[in-house]
């Protein structure tokens, strides 16, 4: 169900909206944000040059490392009077990139996350488990605030403590879950420990996100809860979840909300403008920020785009699940790959858990690759045989092979009760 009726507008409606805000967003950042005054006089640009969305890409980029050069507060546009909130990513690899919200701000995220839980098929008076952390993290409280806004029933739960998780999704019939994806097949497990089959549950979405989701997992997802999966983007960065949405009907690439945030596709490595189709990497704009205004955020996530008009009736652009990050590539003995490369092979196969971990060491300096996976529960044939079709499939596929397979018992790969899951141990 379209929530508002700019998400079937016309692409020159919409054209004209994006202009508009583009040149309103520009000249915030120019006048109020020291930084983007010192880039854009380097690159000798003023907001007067920006006059449409064509010409985007004369503004210089935005990186995750001019959010920590600028930490805490470089970037805000608005006195500390008009911020109403300040959120935070995890910091996990340095300084936590800070992020503001005026009032205005904080009313357009409410309105994309309901957006996007309509379009994932959530209605007013459903019950909704939100599983997603709170606190300085953005994906519990904003998934809260659009939950409400919606008419639905937020449980505020959080993550973590998977028992009672699965004890609330029975005992008060929650309609939809919203979490992780490895959480969700961990929350599938944890039921099946606890003698609880999940598919009799009343549960029918669940509303996943905050880590890549390739297609193997959400159908291992859909088949082990009895769910429809639909995947929600956003990053702390531009606003928080609700940057995009698969719709339920289709779930055919995430509708980008693009009268509020502009997206383009570029090389990875030349940063050049590439075409509609072709994957690289996500750049996004915010175009109605007060706050924080971000100009061509390289998101560091890979996808491509598609302008299509979906068969939901929504012409708002699709993204692509995100298949990895640009960061992310590994090179082991001159082989460039992706994890989820590995993790779309060994997911063919019925008899492997939806688990895995790669460790990778440098011996005598040669590149090594150990990979770990975890059979089924059910699984009862031979290992080594299994071992044997793994191995190929994973050369044919990818041109090499591990150095070392494991498989695992059920549950011999370490789990997370909270957060992202972490696949790749670099030991070199």
């Amino acid at each position: 169900m379209v929530y508002k009726d700019i998400e079937t507008a016309s692409r020159e409606e919409l054209r004209e909206l994006q202009n508009e805000r583009l040149r309103e967003t520009v000249q915030n950042a120019y006048e109020n944000v020291d930084y983007y005054r010192e880039v854009l006089e380097e690159a000798d640009v003023s907001p007067e040059d920006i006059e449409t969305v064509d010409d985007i890409a004369n503004l210089p980029f935005t990186t995750k490392e001019d959010f920590r050069d600028e930490y805490p507060d470089g970037l805000f546009a608005v006195d500390d009077e008009e911020i109403i909130r300040i959120h935070a990513s995890s910091g996990t690899t340095g300084k936590p990139k800070i992020v503001s919200y005026t009032e205005s701000d904080l009313e357009v995220w409410k309105e994309v996350v309901v957006r996007s839980l309509s379009a994932a098929g959530l209605e007013a008076g459903d019950t909704v488990q939100n599983a997603y952390g709170y606190g300085l993290f953005t994906g519990g409280l904003g998934l809260h605030h659009g939950i409400e806004e919606l008419g639905a029933t937020v449980i505020p739960i959080g993550g973590g403590n998977t028992q009672r998780q699965v004890e609330m999704l029975k005992d008060l019939e929650s309609d939809a879950i919203s979490c992780t994806p490895s959480y969700a097949l961990y929350l599938a497990e944890t039921a099946q420990e606890m003698g609880i089959d999940i598919r009799d549950l009343p549960l029918r979405v669940v509303i996943f996100g905050a880590e890549p989701c390739t297609e193997p997992m959400r159908e291992e997802i859909e088949e082990r809860l009895g769910v429809t999966g639909i995947d929600i983007y956003g990053l702390s960065e531009i606003i928080g979840p609700g940057v995009s949405n698969e719709c339920h009907e289709i779930q055919d690439g995430l509708h980008i909300w693009e009268d509020r945030f502009y997206p383009e596709v570029v090389d990875p490595e030349s940063g050049e403008t590439l075409p509609e189709g072709e994957e690289g990497e996500l750049v996004l704009t915010t175009l109605s920020k007060e706050a924080l205004p971000v100009l061509r955020y390289r998101t560091g996530d890979l996808t491509s785009l598609t302008y299509e008009e979906c068969e939901c009736g929504r012409t708002m652009v699709r993204m692509d699940n995100v298949t990895g990050r640009a960061d992310d590539l590994l090179i082991v003995r001159g082989v460039n790959f992706y994890p989820s490369e590995i993790e779309d092979v060994v997911l063919e196969f019925d008899a492997v858990a939806p688990y895995y971990r790669i460790d990778l060491y440098r011996e005598d300096n040669l590149d090594r690759m150990e990979l770990t996976i975890e059979r089924e529960d059910e699984f009862s044939g031979d290992l080594e045989t299994l071992r044997d079709r793994v191995l190929t499939r994973l050369s044919n596929v990818l041109s090499f092979t591990p150095d070392e397979l494991t498989i695992t018992d059920p549950g011999g790969i370490e789990r997370t009760e909270t957060g992202k899951v972490k696949r790749v141990f670099d030991h070199r």
